[in-house]
């Protein structure tokens, strides 16, 4: 079962990030309580697992894993890597969650019913 989805562009660019750090095992994802709406993403390169992390593997091999006290807030979220159409037009990850209900102007919290 996965929880979240990762495109192929995204999975690139993690497998990227894991290669330069020798000793990473996976890309975890989980969320903090912060911002002005409520919520902000926490992307993870880790090098080492957490017991109570639910881990699944993807078709490409790329190791994920989520925290299980975020997998309400996370459940259905794609994860992409794209062109960021503001300011230094940078390419960033980001996430696509059909459960969030609204986000902050500045786009770094959200909210979820």
């Amino acid at each position: 079962m996965t929880i979240i989805t990762v495109t192929d562009a995204a999975a690139s660019h993690i497998k990227t990030m894991l290669i330069k750090q020798t000793d990473a095992v996976g890309f975890r994802l989980s969320i903090k309580k912060t911002g002005c709406s409520g919520y902000s993403y926490v992307p993870e390169i880790i090098n080492h697992t957490k017991d109570q992390d639910i881990h699944f593997v993807l078709e490409n091999g790329l190791h994920v894993y989520v925290d299980p006290t975020s997998e309400v807030f996370v459940k259905g979220v794609v994860v992409d890597y794209v062109l960021d159409n503001t300011g230094l037009k940078q390419k960033r990850l980001v996430f696509i969650n059909p459960n969030e209900k609204n986000r902050c102007g500045c786009g770094e919290s959200f909210t979820i019913e």
